[in-house]
């Protein structure tokens, strides 16, 4: 590859040799000579060769890639932070899409050249014809058939074997490109082959997704409706067609052998997954264009945040509850509940750091204090620091029995997010909705104040035992990206719904999905097994790594289920999900965490062979 490349073929581009692969069957088994030379002129194979006959003679395969790419005026733009998650040494897999059918090829070869002088690229197709290139390639045979598999085995070892040198591989395992799905109705890859998982399976390197943004044109997708052997003869009309663009290139993060790992042995699982993380890519997640800029009070007409109450005010109205009021403490915090006009200077302690919290996390009201009319008959559980005469965080409580009675449906704070059926409230109450929970920014580091929020919440429900359902809003903030929302909504809605319930309630305005991401958004639903998974797949898309909301997860361990989603307009567009949980079906373990031993007594008052609203 040092020497003077040489051209051996002045013309390396035939229809015999694109269309190579189904012996004897297709659409070259009915063309004679003469339509072949008519064929090759309508697909510019002419044009093409006459290209690469007129390139000078190059010294490597990096000048000649360069080269082609200048010829042919064909731009690429790849993000410099993507070319950094590019290992520079070491086995690695490459796995990108295949859109366009050769010029992907050319731009992923010469990207990685200027990282690395490793690389192999396993394919089938024109690009291997050309002598300047050719020994970058692993040929394998994408076009099926009988002995596919046999005749595929040597070159699946010499890919292994070139990975366990510590080479790159790069793989596109759609093997065909991508064309217009009728039954989808849209331009996609066909099923990627599963011997990708196979290769990773065995080779146990990391796995580096690539997209490639774009598609070939309507010509292309017609004639593939026709035959798709007339679809694999326009490639190289396809390829000149590109000439004058910019191409976008998106690379993800690498994916460790041992999360791939987790799969075992299952190679379509693998594959789906890297298909998955691949096609995610196809849309770069965006920050929400709707936020607000919290540091800025003029901004958006957001008011400046309240000052602080007077620490021995707050004290004070503290030490005048009712001691049965303080539900547990220990050596460093306290956890009392109360009413409004018992802790008026509290109450706005708590609007105010709700507040300050919501808008750290992309949510909030705007207002200087996050109060409203339902605190004033709402219950207020919290948690206080006792030396520092600070509140900690704070939950809020509504016993739904005793707002019906007295305001109705409209007296509950979700009524306000969510219509209800009078049937799914009969079938509840009694329960207690859970609300504007916060721990203050300068806790979050520890999980001991959400840790002492919930067992206070099981607390109180030991002294009011005839409460066993929770419900009410937990929020999805406006701060995660669109891919992040879609993805675990989708994934609730799969795994964590009560359908019988949830046509009970209507959200007022409901999160609705980007069509063009709601296909992949079910395949990731189905693809992870657990919140975990999930957790970790969205961790890709945040900056800050962060994955599920923290108490989307609390709810789940007791078994929580969701109901409903809605956008909360008078929330900075929060996605508030409508959480159910029966604490008489929770894992008697995750309760005995909140409720201590008598946990047991709960639950044996609350028999758990009597039918209930989740089942």
């Amino acid at each position: 590859m040092n020497q003077m490349m040489q051209v051996t073929d002045s013309r390396p581009f035939k229809l015999n040799g694109i269309l190579a692969g189904k012996r004897g069957h297709g659409l070259r088994h009915h063309l004679g000579g003469f339509l072949e030379t008519v064929m090759e002129k309508v697909c510019r194979l002419e044009h093409l060769n006459r290209l690469y006959a007129q390139l000078p003679p190059i010294q490597g395969d990096q000048d000649f890639l360069k080269t082609v790419l200048n010829t042919f005026n064909i731009k690429y733009e790849v993000a410099d932070q993507g070319l950094s998650r590019i290992p520079r040494k070491g086995g690695l897999i490459i796995v990108a899409n295949h859109p366009f059918g050769a010029i992907e090829g050319v731009i992923m070869a010469a990207m990685l050249r200027g990282l690395r002088d490793d690389i192999k690229i396993l394919a089938n197709g024109m690009l291997q014809r050309i002598p300047e290139i050719s020994d970058l390639f692993i040929g394998v045979d994408v076009f099926g058939g009988n002995d596919a598999t046999q005749r595929n085995t040597s070159p699946i070892k010499e890919a292994l074997r070139w990975l366990k040198e510590g080479g790159v591989l790069v793989v596109f395992p759609a093997g065909q490109v991508a064309h217009l799905n009728l039954r989808h109705r849209r331009v996609s890859d066909p099923v990627w082959h599963s011997s990708i998982g196979r290769i990773v399976r065995r080779s146990k390197v990391p796995v580096l997704p690539v997209y490639f943004d774009g598609r070939n044109g309507a010509m292309f997708q017609l004639a593939g409706l026709i035959h798709p052997h007339l679809r694999t003869a326009l490639l190289p009309r396809e390829m000149i067609n590109k000439s004058g663009k910019t191409l976008n290139v998106r690379i993800g993060e690498v994916i460790s052998e041992k999360r791939l790992l987790n799969f075992k042995k299952d190679a379509e699982a693998i594959t789906d997954y890297l298909r998955l993380r691949t096609e995610m890519l196809r849309s770069e997640p965006q920050p929400s264009t709707n936020k607000n800029n919290f540091n800025e009070a003029t901004e958006n007409h957001w008011q400046t945040i309240a000052k602080a109450e007077p620490a021995e005010i707050l004290a004070a109205e503290i030490a005048s509850l009712n001691n049965k009021q303080r539900l547990l403490e220990n050596a460093e915090f306290e956890v009392y509940y109360a009413r409004s006009r018992q802790i008026p200077h509290l109450l706005n302690e708590i609007g105010r750091l709700r507040e300050i919290t919501f808008r750290a996390n992309g949510e909030g009201t705007g207002k200087a204090l996050d109060i409203d009319l339902y605190d004033s008959y709402y219950i207020h559980l919290f948690v206080w620091h006792p030396q520092r005469r600070e509140l900690v965080g704070a939950y809020r409580l509504g016993e739904s029995d005793d707002i019906l009675a007295r305001f109705g449906k409209k007296g509950l704070y979700s009524h306000s997010l969510f219509r209800y059926k009078r049937k799914l409230l009969n079938t509840i109450d009694p329960a207690l909705e859970l609300g504007r929970s916060f721990v203050r920014q300068e806790y979050q580091r520890s999980f001991a104040p959400l840790m002492l929020l919930w067992k206070g919440i099981g607390q109180y429900v030991l002294k009011h035992p005839h409460y066993k359902i929770l419900f009410g809003p937990v929020s999805i903030s406006n701060d995660y990206h669109n891919h992040s929302q879609q993805i675990l909504i989708e994934f609730l809605r799969q795994n964590h719904s009560l359908p019988h319930l949830s046509r009970l309630v209507k959200p007022r305005s409901p999160f609705r999905q980007q069509k063009d991401l709601k296909y992949l958004c079910e395949n990731a639903a189905r693809q992870s097994k657990n919140i975990g998974e999930i957790s970790e797949l969205l961790a890709q898309f945040e900056p800050d790594d962060k994955g599920v909301p923290i108490l989307i997860k609390q709810y789940l361990k007791m078994g929580g289920q969701l109901l409903a989603f809605n956008v909360d307009r008078d929330f900075n567009n929060a996605i508030d999900g409508l959480i159910m949980v029966d604490l008489s079906k929770t894992d008697p373990r995750v309760l005995r965490r909140y409720m201590g031993e008598a946990s047991e007594g709960f639950l044996a008052a609350h028999d758990p062979q009597k039918q209930s609203w989740a089942s």
